[in-house]
């Protein structure tokens, strides 16, 4: 199956099982904006408790924030959103569509990776257990000009995005023959910058005739820095986290939940002493692969990124990325903020935003490090990574989401084997004693196979029916999701058992 059909039946995967539906959808959608169904809402909660969880709960020097979408519109001239937010875009003038263009490179960079990827593939049948992956990328002609050519493409991009050379950009995409993903053609507008906040008013009575939708949920963490310090009586390092609805006007290129115009963040902000701050980069920049790969995550899908432009306030940072299946993207962002955000805002208020030293007896601006991830994305590397197809002994195909127990949207499916003789009653039973602890999914409908594969479909780990036998001597079948396995287990015992195997320490322990 190819990149591009694994992708459709994901997208279609997410529609016809509840995880998320177009927006607006009855009134022909609004584009780039997306509603998460009954299954999605909770597989998307657990992703942010799991994140949250880790985050605050297990570090003794982290706390949490909720600052409000509305900012006092000087707090964006201070960041610099207002005069510097803006993508490089280009335009088909035959197709009407608008692209960011550097992602349009990055996409003819990940056609010449997929190359590589398939020359490895090719010489690993060839070769067996004796094929030498290092040797082969550093010897073979044809995968040592395809990697030159990336690096060469990576050389001019930084230079044109550095210098802000657009002419450089557009010059680049030509030489490349890159066409309109939509209309095939090379007929391209100049690149230009566009803005990507989205500006909203309050009525005149509010003193202020402008406002934003905040692109992003840092600044409301710096300017509530002092707050956090003071109040906590938090010592640096620390640090404070948000999760939080953030917008921008994207220009999408048929990503799904990728890059929409409205979506969530999960961002902290570490406060550091300055001349540290490359050290808790390095730091965090670690703990967050980490965590990446305590989900489950095969580490030949994650790889860092450093970028190629540093943005106006950091010294360092990187991606991580993931290999969806239209290339490596961008989950996750760690950053070496410097001062700047505490920095401009101390200027542009007037108020002093610094930390004093006890054991230095000194004042100073604190250095900023951040870890900035997407949770749709995440959602949607969620659903890349674990959504599979399996052959069955009999030749038929069953789809299952194999999602880590914990993140499931529901944990236990109780399924009364027929609707009648006293099973159901048991059934209900047996659902009202879990449904404290649990998330439960009750089914009658359909044959007992068709319930499994449905169960399989959204992820549910364990389905539990209960037959004739459990009349006699209390007793449920329970069904493991992965393996297909099933056990007889007491009624009684069920409890326990669920709270052993889906108890987030199991998943907090491996961060």
């Amino acid at each position: 199956m190819s990149g591009e059909e694994q992708f459709k039946k994901i997208i279609s995967h997410c529609k016809e099982y509840g995880f998320i539906f177009p927006s607006s959808e009855i009134y022909e959608g609004l584009a780039a904006v997306y509603d998460y169904g009954q299954n999605g809402v909770e597989l998307k909660n657990n992703l942010r408790q799991f994140w949250w969880k880790s985050m605050v709960q297990m570090h003794q020097n982290i706390v949490g924030l909720d600052s409000a979408i509305f900012m006092q519109p000087k707090v964006w001239k201070a960041s610099g959103h207002v005069d510097g937010f803006s993508d490089p875009m280009i335009d088909n003038k035959d197709s009407k569509k608008r692209y960011r263009a550097d992602v349009l490179i990055e996409d003819y960079q990940g056609k010449i990776t997929a190359k590589i990827d398939k020359e490895v593939g090719k010489a690993k049948d060839r070769f067996g257990v004796t094929f030498n992956l290092n040797e082969f990328l550093t010897t073979n002609e044809r995968v040592v000009n395809y990697s030159n050519e990336i690096l060469r493409i990576d050389s001019i991009m930084k230079e044109a995005l550095e210098s802000g050379d657009l002419q450089k950009l557009k010059s680049l995409i030509e030489e490349l023959e890159i066409v309109c993903p939509i209309s095939g053609s090379k007929n391209w507008t100049e690149v230009r910058q566009f803005n990507l906040m989205y500006s909203t008013q309050m009525s005149a009575t509010d003193g202020e005739s402008e406002l934003y939708l905040r692109p992003e949920t840092a600044q409301g963490i710096f300017v509530n820095f002092l707050n956090v310090q003071k109040s906590g009586r938090m010592k640096i390092p620390f640090g404070i986290a948000q999760t939080g609805k953030a917008f921008r006007n994207e220009i999408v290129a048929r990503q799904f939940i990728m890059r929409m115009k409205e979506f969530e963040q999960m961002e902290m902000q570490f406060f550091v002493k300055p001349g540290t701050e490359l050290q808790w980069y390095t730091y965090w920049k670690q703990n967050r692969m980490k965590w990446h790969n305590a989900l489950g995550t095969h580490t030949e899908n994650l790889k860092y990124h450093d970028h190629l432009k540093l943005a106006h306030y950091a010294n360092a940072a990187v991606d991580i990325e993931y290999k969806f299946p239209f290339g490596f993207k961008e989950v996750e962002g760690i950053h070496s903020r410097t001062d700047f955000d505490l920095g401009k805002h101390q200027e542009f208020s007037g108020k002093k935003l610094q930390y004093f030293d006890t054991e230095t007896n000194q004042n100073y601006v604190p250095y900023v490090v951040e870890t900035s991830i997407g949770l749709d994305r995440l959602f949607l590397l969620q659903m890349c990574e674990n959504l599979v197809d399996e052959p069955l002994e009999n030749g038929e195909i069953r789809t299952v989401l194999k999602i880590n127990p914990v993140l499931a949207p529901y944990k236990i499916a109780i399924l009364p084997l027929v609707k009648k003789d006293g099973l159901p009653e048991i059934a209900e039973k047996i659902y009202n004693d879990l449904k404290f602890d649990f998330n439960c999914f009750y089914e009658e409908k359909d044959t007992i196979g068709k319930r499994y594969r449905r169960q399989d479909a959204i992820g549910t780990p364990f389905c539990v029916t209960i037959d004739y036998e459990s009349i006699e001597d209390a007793s449920i079948t329970l069904r493991y999701r992965d393996s297909m396995e099933q056990k007889r287990i007491k009624i009684a015992e069920l409890h326990s058992f669920i709270s052993k195997e889906i108890n987030w320490k199991n998943l907090l322990e491996k961060v």
